[in-house]
């Protein structure tokens, strides 16, 4: 059986599609925001979203989101991005991911997906038997893997940018960082701020991640919601997105923010309510942006992964640097400084 494939009507995005098939439980979305620089390409991401409303909600800010962090990655990428309404654990099966494989099939590579919250590379191989549009992976010639470890290391790349920025100082020994969110990229976030040094405070959902970490890096735990207001000297957010909003921002005692969540703004009035707080932010598009990088390894058939990352990588660091640099100048929030920076990039040069 096929998935009913709907289109949403959109004045934002170039395409919307709502994906349906009851016989295997499925309900999802496909946003293409851009592809003015290439090929869509963004992760899918299964979550038990309270409702289809909030669900494609997501899927918009999350493939605009895909736009810029291409951009900004100087990749030859669009921005897309793909949501499955369900509990990954508890209803994700081989003949879900299949039905979803064959709608994303259906746009002609116009999207590329990938993992992303609630997805794992053996998700993508299931994928990968429906359709070609599909990175990844964790077999075969340009196989580029889980992409967590990059897109973490990517962020503590941003992290001691922003704080070298803020202080002066890229040492991040006994620095206190509150880290909310123990999946695949915050983990891999406190290994490598454990290894420089940092004491961490950390939450989640998931309590026995939450006691794994205090093990593994003697870290402190706090509940999910206490986690805005701990004294801390950097706040690195790696859950869900829209957590910096009119009720949290105040609770902050922090100087800088910093993590791997997409789309961590609630708003862009927020942006300019931590600017005003003199909290230092790091835009999340630039700073999350090794994920994609290593993803873009595998569309584009890149040989060379190993390097190709760690000069992209590179590239986005001097990115940051300037986007705080230039933010510091004007007197404004990071956030409207990167966002132009990207629109630039995609903006046609004249003749």
């Amino acid at each position: 059986m096929t998935a009913t494939i709907t289109p949403v009507a959109t004045s934002t995005h170039e395409e919307i599609y709502r994906v349906e098939d009851a016989s295997v439980g499925l309900t999802g979305f496909i946003a293409v925001h851009s592809t003015l620089l290439g090929p869509a390409a963004g992760g899918l991401r299964m979550r038990p979203y309270a409702s289809a409303e909030e669900a494609l909600t997501d899927v918009k800010r999350l493939s605009e989101g895909m736009t810029y962090k291409n951009a900004a990655a100087g990749l030859a990428l669009g921005g897309g991005k793909a949501v499955i309404i369900g509990d990954p654990v508890t209803q994700k099966t081989p003949e879900l991911l299949r039905a979803f494989a064959r709608a994303i099939d259906s746009l002609d590579g116009r999207y590329i997906t990938a993992e992303d919250m609630g997805m794992s590379p053996e998700d993508m191989a299931i994928l990968a038997e429906e359709t070609t549009s599909v990175a990844g992976l964790a077999d075969g010639e340009y196989a580029s893997g889980d992409p967590s470890p990059i897109t973490a290391r990517g962020i503590f790349n941003a992290i001691r940018t922003a704080w070298e920025h803020k202080t002066g100082q890229i040492d991040l020994t006994d620095r206190v960082v509150s880290v909310q969110g123990l999946g695949h990229v915050g983990w891999y976030l406190c290994d490598f701020l454990n290894k420089a040094g940092a004491k961490l405070i950390v939450t989640d959902v998931n309590m026995s991640q939450v006691t794994r970490a205090v093990e593994a890096f003697g870290a402190t735990a706090v509940a999910p919601d206490e986690i805005y207001a701990v004294e801390a000297d950097i706040f690195a957010p790696c859950a869900i997105g829209g957590i910096l909003n009119s009720d949290t921002i105040p609770q902050l005692k922090v100087a800088l923010v910093a993590g791997g969540a997409n789309n961590q703004l609630a708003s862009s009035e927020d942006a300019t309510a931590l600017h005003q707080r003199g909290i230092l932010y790091a835009p999340d598009f630039v700073a999350n942006g090794g994920g994609i990088i290593n993803v873009a390894t595998e569309i584009q058939k890149i040989g060379n992964r190993n390097s190709f990352v760690a000069d992209r990588l590179e590239a986005l660091e001097v990115t940051m640097a300037a986007i705080l640099a230039q933010a510091a100048a004007d007197d404004v929030s990071p956030d409207a400084v990167a966002i132009a920076t990207v629109q630039a990039k995609m903006t046609p040069k004249a003749a």
